[in-house]
C-alpha cells in the first residue's frame, strides 16, 4: 500500500517537473530568441506577442523533430545535420507567426548565433 502511495506521488512530481521544464524551455527560447533577432540582420520579430509565439513554435517544432527523427535542431547537438535542422526550423517559423520574418542568409547567421547562445545558458534543456 505505501509503495503504491509512492509511486503515484512520484509520478505527480514527475508530471509537475515535466511541465516546469517546458515553461523553461519556452522562457530560454524566447531569450535566445530575442538575442538572436537583435544581432541577426535580416531578422525582424515585431512586438512581445511575436516572441512569445515564435518560441512556442520553434520549441514544438523541436520536440515533433526530436520524436519523429531522434534529432536535436540545435547548431551543436548533432553537427552539421543538427545545424542544418537549426535554419530550417528558424526560416520555417515565419509561416506561423505574424511578425516575424527572417531570410535564408538570416536564418543562417541566426542558428549560429541561436547555437552559441544556447549553448551557455545554463542547465539541462531537452524536452
Amino acid at each position: 500500500m505505501a509503495d503504491d502511495n509512492h509511486q503515484v506521488n512520484t509520478q505527480t512530481t514527475n508530471g509537475t517537473s515535466t511541465v516546469w521544464q517546458i515553461v523553461g524551455r519556452l522562457v530560454a527560447a524566447a531569450v535566445i530568441l530575442a538575442i538572436t533577432a537583435f544581432f541577426t540582420p535580416g531578422f525582424q520579430i515585431n512586438n512581445i506577442w511575436s516572441l512569445g509565439l515564435a518560441a512556442v513554435v520553434l520549441t514544438a517544432l523541436d520536440y515533433l523533430i526530436v520524436k519523429f527523427t531522434g534529432l536535436h535542431a540545435s547548431p551543436f547537438g548533432k553537427g552539421f545535420v543538427g545545424f542544418i535542422l537549426s535554419v530550417v526550423v528558424l526560416y520555417v517559423t515565419q509561416y506561423f507567426v505574424a511578425g516575424y520574418s527572417i531570410s535564408w542568409m538570416a536564418a543562417i547567421i541566426g542558428a549560429l548565433i541561436y547555437g552559441i547562445i544556447d549553448y551557455f545558458i545554463p542547465g539541462e534543456q531537452q524536452m
